[in-house]
């Protein structure tokens, strides 16, 4: 089954950003989270990121959803259960 992405295009909808917000938000102050090339985040910058809804908040809900379903999928139990 081929995941979906969102291309540039989609607008991220309301209701999914504050569930990644929400997520983001438990996130410890102190730590910061690299996202590939792009730099190192702090947890108010991704944050910032996934509510402007730019190509960087793009990446936040792509791997967020990604996170979610394989929870939901229990491809993490498997492999912890390995």
């Amino acid at each position: 089954m081929a995941e979906e992405k969102l291309k540039k295009s989609d607008k991220i909808s309301d209701d999914l950003k504050e569930l990644v917000i929400y997520r983001l938000d438990t996130f410890p102050e102190d730590k910061r989270i690299s996202i590939g090339s792009d730099g190192e985040f702090s947890k108010s910058e991704l944050i910032e990121h996934v509510r402007n809804g730019d190509e960087i908040g793009q990446k936040i809900v792509e791997l967020e959803l990604t996170f979610l379903r394989a929870l939901k999928e229990g491809v993490l139990l498997n492999e912890i259960n390995q």
